[in-house]
């Protein structure tokens, strides 16, 4: 590190993404819970020859046109929606901003990564909350607790998810504590608590078009709660960068929002797929987590997560897998095509011997 750096970042840990390999080919790439289908149809032709030579001009810092149309789709005000470059921008203003009087922010201690990361960067103290024994939110944890709670639903990497009632439970037993739910994977089979905001001005609803509609190199991210709470993330966002999504952005998030069609038909693809995985998975004699997601968690008593891992990559197929003791018997594996999930059980079998 360089002479330079300020002391108080000399031990920071950074956020260690998944891997985005540049080899070509026939690599089948599961580890990073990608959308294995293209964009809507209406994301490609958004993004024609007028729109690309308005590039020579600021993009709206209000990115008016696609919180509209978030807002739209969920039926609420557009003062209720900020969007970011990506959803890591938008937990970044969060964790900046929402520390409560204590600076303590709470969240599972198997979950998003970045959380203690931005932790970290923003001088809170975070406080990671045990999982239960078979890796569920235990939701009588975060009751009455000293300051912000954060919580991934469905969580990662485990896919497990909380029922909207346990949500509703958790901002009771919290009047005076912001929560945030950050909705990453929601649209693969959980329930948003986004009909909860008019009920609730302490939550605060996290989203991302990188997953269910297929926008991960768009870099869109957004939050929905009470207008005065996003009043303040504007607030942040301003004093930070005005213009923190590009044009190109702005309307492919808004084409997608507003296609519902080709984002049901998606998003049950990838679900019915994931059904089929894990059955496959467990007659090979995997356990496999429930999951709302879309990606599973498996692991077999017969090979360590890290061999797994390693002998996969072999067969030209990457998936995830992560070092923490607790976790590290199991790999995380993002639902693709059929195909390339009939290509990854069938390396499976022989990895295990059952061909």
């Amino acid at each position: 590190m360089s002479r330079f750096l300020n002391s108080r970042y000399e031990t920071l840990e950074p956020y260690t993404p998944g891997e985005q390999p540049k080899v070509a080919g026939k690599l089948i790439k599961l580890n990073t819970n990608e959308n294995p289908y293209k964009p809507a149809p209406e994301v490609i032709e958004a993004i024609n020859d007028e729109e690309l030579n308005r590039l020579k001009l600021y993009s709206e810092p209000a990115a008016s046109v696609l919180t509209d149309a978030i807002a739209e789709y969920y039926g609420i005000d557009g003062n209720q929606v900020i969007a970011g470059n990506g959803s890591d921008e938008i937990l970044a203003f969060i964790f900046m901003a929402f520390q409560g009087e204590s600076g303590r922010i709470y969240y599972p201690e198997i979950s998003y990564s970045f959380y203690p990361v931005y932790c970290d960067i923003f001088g809170a103290e975070g406080v990671k909350v045990p999982l239960a024994d078979d890796f569920s939110v235990n939701i009588s944890d975060y009751f009455g607790v000293d300051g912000t709670i954060v919580i991934t639903n469905p969580n990662a990497p485990t896919g497990m998810a909380l029922s909207l009632e346990q949500i509703e439970e958790i901002l009771k037993k919290n009047s005076n504590n912001l929560v945030v739910i950050d909705e990453a994977y929601v649209d693969f089979g959980a329930q948003s608590a986004v009909s909860l905001i008019d009920d609730y001005d302490n939550l605060l609803i996290v989203q991302t078009l990188s997953k269910s509609r297929s926008l991960a190199g768009a870099r869109v991210g957004f939050a929905m709660g009470n207008s005065e709470t996003i009043a303040d993330m504007n607030r942040i966002k301003f004093s930070f960068n005005p213009y923190n999504l590009n044009r190109l952005s702005i309307i492919a998030g808004a084409a997608a929002m507003k296609n519902r069609a080709y984002f049901t038909e998606t998003r049950k693809k990838i679900m019915e797929t994931r059904e089929s995985f894990v059955d496959r998975m467990k007659g090979m004699g995997f356990e496999v987590l429930p999951s709302k997601a879309n990606f599973v968690f498996a692991r077999h008593d017969e090979i360590s997560g890290e061999e797994y891992f390693t002998k996969l990559r072999k067969y030209n197929i990457i998936v995830r897998h992560f070092s923490n003791e607790k976790i590290s018997d199991y790999v995380r594996i993002t639902i693709g095509t059929p195909q390339e999930m009939a290509a990854l059980t069938d390396a499976t079998a022989e990895i295990l011997g059952q061909r």
